[in-house]
């Protein structure tokens, strides 16, 4: 315990992040499904309404902030960054230590407003003048959960780009890097530059409802729509810190199981990744189209939001084009990122429509917009995390996990998703309003509001399933083989499984010839 506690290697505090954001999704995933159970039929069946609305803040701010950004920038950066790159460690260990347990403080913190009276209710959002004005719940608790996540990816950041930049081993160059080594340096540039806009947006909440403030009041000169500004300012760019290391996980699964190079890797980097955190910072007011804004930022932000489907694109061309002429190798986590082809397709289609002016007027704030974004992030990015476990299990254990468990999980996962959201698509077209606790107005969609609750049970169960197979594989599972996917990746043909302190006994040297992705040679 006391080496879990202190310890300062990158690999321990990967898993400790892994196992916090587990956590954080487990929880979150009880409230999701106390959510679905309550709207299987009209009325009140379970929990009441002000019961209903915490679970709601619950559930969206815990997977966002607790599960998928840390689960990727937390949990598989700091496990693989500094094998792939031929580091020792990370660049600040101490400073990496006290990151992963700024997390684990505030998933306590957020755990505690299950407890305290008048807990958040608020949306995982914050929008006011509600959360600041109106709300009896203690926003405060939001606020400093905000806080310490913040702080924790901040110094996240700062510790993974010097590591990249300065501790990569002798001979390394850029264009030698795996492909999910450059989607971190994406999500951190991004993460660096707008997670202190979001603390701000956040602090003002905090001084308007505690100490008088105004900023946000608009009969004593505050304006409302400053708070949806500077949170969506951070909020729409925390979309690809999700979206951009899950891609990179995808990529280098693909490339290792199909046993090709990732296709056009200098267009997918230079265009792709980096091209979405440049356009990525533009298209925020697509979240605000029916606040108030003016038309013409209206159209300005329809077009910027539409152009970023073109680096978006790009790295799915690169995704698809790496399978080509592949010997397909179908482990587990291959199966994963494959079915992420077809969450990527819908959510990125879905999203057209709410990118345009004249149809997201009607679409706003119904279940469409739940259903999209659920499959362009939420299960997209959470099949990565269960992909990245599934591929580096062996790894981080020296066991295999049980196969056919998985691809069972897998496949169990897969059909419930689908079944939540797609009745979710139809009804939210029909006009079913999101957040609704009671539908009584709308008794036509209980059939749908049925089928997509039996999803929801399918998915947990999946989910179970699933974390047997690791916590058994864990203990119980045979011992793996040095490098069973056949990888040529520094992580894979440089070090034993699990990799021991130090990660490797002499720090290797990089001929120039040499790609992680390069398969033509091995």
């Amino acid at each position: 315990m006391k080496e879990w506690i202190f310890t300062t290697d990158h690999k321990r505090i990967g898993i400790l992040y892994l196992v916090g954001s587990i956590a954080a999704f487990a929880v979150a995933g009880l409230m999701a499904l106390g959510i679905r159970v309550e709207l299987m039929a009209p009325g009140t069946q379970f929990i009441e309404p002000d019961i209903y609305n915490v679970m709601l803040y619950f559930h969206g701010a815990a997977m966002i902030l607790a599960f998928l950004i840390p689960g990727l920038t937390g949990f598989l950066a700091n496990y693989l960054i500094p094998l792939m790159i031929g580091a020792h460690d990370v660049a600040f260990p101490r400073i990496n230590a006290f990151s992963v347990w700024l997390f684990w403080f505030a998933i306590v913190l957020a755990l505690l407003s299950l407890a305290i009276p008048n807990p958040p209710d608020i949306m995982w959002t914050g929008y006011v003048p509600y959360s600041s004005q109106y709300s009896s719940g203690n926003s405060s608790f939001y606020v400093f959960t905000v806080h310490m996540l913040g702080f924790s990816s901040i110094l996240g950041a700062v510790n993974f780009l010097c590591t990249v930049i300065f501790m990569r081993a002798p001979g390394l160059g850029w264009m030698q890097l795996n492909f999910f080594v450059w989607t971190i340096l994406g999500a951190f540039v991004i993460q660096l530059i707008f997670i202190p806009v979001l603390a701000a947006a956040v602090t003002l909440l905090l001084f308007d409802k505690y100490f008088g403030t105004a900023f946000f009041v608009p009969d004593k000169g505050g304006d409302v729509l400053l708070y949806q500004n500077l949170f969506w300012f951070y909020s729409h760019p925390a979309v690809y810190v999700i979206l951009l290391p899950a891609i990179g996980v995808f990529m280098d699964v693909i490339s290792t199981m199909a046993r090709n190079q990732v296709f056009n890797y200098k267009v997918a980097v230079f265009g792709g990744v980096w091209g979405v955190v440049l356009l990525g910072s533009d298209v925020w007011v697509h979240h605000l189209y029916t606040s108030g804004m003016a038309d013409w930022i209206r159209i300005g932000m329809m077009v910027t939001t539409l152009l970023i489907s073109i680096p978006v694109g790009l790295l799915i061309i690169s995704l698809v084009g790496t399978l080509y002429r592949g010997s397909i190798q179908f482990s587990t986590a291959m199966w994963y990122t494959a079915a992420s082809f077809w969450l990527i397709l819908i959510g990125g289609l879905t999203g057209i429509p709410l990118a345009m002016t004249s149809l997201t007027l009607h679409l706003a704030e119904t279940y469409f917009v739940m259903a999209h974004f659920h499959f362009i992030m939420g299960i997209t990015a959470t099949f990565a995390v269960f992909a990245g476990v599934y591929h580096w299990f062996p790894k981080m254990t020296g066991k295999m996990y049980n196969e056919s468990l998985g691809k069972l999980a897998m496949t169990l996962n897969f059909i419930g998703v689908n079944l939540i959201f797609w009745p979710l698509f139809v009804i939210g077209v029909e006009g079913m309003p999101r957040r609704y606790q009671d539908y009584q107005m709308f008794p036509q969609f209980e059939v749908s509001q049925w089928w997509s609750t039996i999803g929801a049970v399918i998915v947990a169960l999946s989910t179970i399933l699933m974390i047997w197979n690791w916590i058994s594989g864990a203990i119980w599972g045979p011992k793996a083989p040095a490098n069973p996917w056949g990888s040529v990746s520094l992580e894979w043909t440089h070090t034993q499984s699990p990799p021991g302190p130090g990660n490797f006994k002499e720090i290797p040297k990089i001929s120039p010839d040499w790609h992680p992705h390069e398969y033509s040679k091995a």
